[in-house]
């Protein structure tokens, strides 16, 4: 942006010595090139702020914040004295949107594209008002003495002028979200295969020497069971091997290539199979609702979406050791969904601990886990997620400490050319 700058500095000062001296266009050169003098000037400041941010301090998002602030009231005034309403360079707003767009979060895109109108707009109806001087341009075309400026005309040029920029700002970062999102699937793809292969060595290398182990300490329990201590020594290392056997295996099943096969997939049988399958062994003191909506079949595996249902409901369980509510809720996004239009979301939400802010980008990172003194892996979560992209959707959380969290499976409804008929029940 500074070097770009630079560049539009240099511009300003030769467009406005062309059309001032050499087209005889523009009458009175003195505030652009008082503009140009002060843009120059808070650029040479972005630039030692760039040469320290480099240096190791400084906020980067507030410096773009403040240079694309910079910027739009620099080319608010710049248009303002060259003819505004009827200035053709009015639409290079839309390119300090594209970049608030690309480079800043939050509301900032927004914010940027609700200053430009306000302040363009401001300009048009004082213009129109005849409160503040215009600064025409003078066309050879143009007769000698120009008429006020049209109201519809300024309305149309308005009206073509704001849906423009809240138009780049909105597709521009749509598209940032969704390049981010690409890329954080593809990163987490390659760990996920990485460590696959890896984990698939350590476990085969872990599962030989461990059968032998168990068998010897069989062949030691028969020898001492009349020892009641070393009877319980020997129970005490078959568990802590069974353990590792445990471990070994969710390893290995972990790093299994899976097949997934896309077909018409009912959500809502989804969930019902998998309450079933969680039964009792949720204890009393935890509640589980449902609240299924009508919601169309999307594409996945209904075994597989089971599985990963079966994960979230399992660690939701976990997160309520003293007992609370577990609620899996059924819904269409429809058009609140801006990367899957007409897709379908199902929420696993329980009212447990809730995740530290500092952990929900961790917590589908293979092997991070918190509950490591309890026998967690860290593989479920980052699993889940890698099959659930498999099948073309993707994972969402939110949480709050002391409230719970919920984990959002947003997945497209079918298309009936993309994916295979289900086998009929014989």
């Amino acid at each position: 942006m500074v070097s770009l700058r630079w560049l539009a500095c240099a511009a300003v000062f030769a467009v406005t010595w062309l059309t001032s001296s050499g087209l005889s266009v523009l009458t009175d050169p003195l505030p652009l090139y008082v503009i140009a003098c002060a843009m120059v000037g808070y650029n040479l400041f972005f630039y030692l702020a760039q040469r320290n941010m480099l240096a190791g301090g400084g906020d980067v998002d507030r410096n773009i914040f403040l240079q694309v602030t910079f910027d739009l009231v620099a080319l608010t005034l710049l248009l303002y004295y060259t003819d505004l309403p009827r200035n053709p360079f009015l639409f290079y707003f839309a390119f300090h949107m594209i970049i608030a767009g690309m480079y800043l979060r939050g509301r900032a895109p927004y914010f940027f594209a609700a200053l430009a109108t306000v302040m363009v707009g401001t300009v048009m109806l004082l213009l129109y008002l005849q409160w503040i001087p215009a600064h025409p341009l003078h066309f050879p075309s143009d007769p000698p003495t120009l008429p006020p400026p049209d109201g519809l005309d300024l309305l149309g040029v308005f009206v073509a002028f704001a849906s423009a920029l809240w138009m780049v700002v909105y597709f521009t970062t749509s598209i940032r979200r969704y390049v981010d999102r690409a890329h954080a699937e593809i990163r987490q793809k390659e760990k996920m295969l990485g460590i696959g292969q890896l984990v698939a060595g350590i476990a085969h290398q872990i599962a030989n020497p461990l059968d032998g182990v168990q068998n010897c300490l069989g062949r030691i329990g028969e020898k001492v069971k009349d020892d009641p201590h070393l009877t319980e020594y020997v129970q005490l290392m078959d568990e802590a091997l069974e353990r590792i056997e445990r471990t070994a295996k969710r390893v290995q099943a972990f790093a299994r290539p899976r097949g997934i096969t896309l077909q018409s997939t009912d959500v809502n049988h989804a969930v019902e199979a998998t309450l079933e399958m969680l039964g009792a062994s949720h204890g009393r003191d935890i509640r589980i609702r449902k609240e299924l909506g009508d919601v169309a079949p999307v594409e996945g595996d209904p075994y597989t979406l089971q599985e990963v249902l079966f994960n979230l409901c399992t660690n939701a369980l976990n997160a309520m050791s003293l007992g609370g509510t577990l609620t899996l809720r059924t819904y269409a996004l429809g058009s609140r969904d801006e990367d899957q239009m007409g897709s379908v979301a199902v929420d696993v939400s329980d009212t447990g601990v809730g995740i530290p802010r500092v952990n929900l980008e961790r917590i589908f990172e293979p092997f991070f886990t918190t509950r490591s003194d309890s026998g967690g892996t860290g593989l479920g979560l980052g699993l889940c997620r890698m099959l659930i992209s498999e099948m073309g959707g993707r994972i969402e959380v939110r949480s709050a400490l002391g409230q719970g969290a919920t984990f959002t499976v947003v997945l497209n409804q079918v298309d009936a050319k993309s994916v295979a008929t289900p086998p009929a029940d014989p």
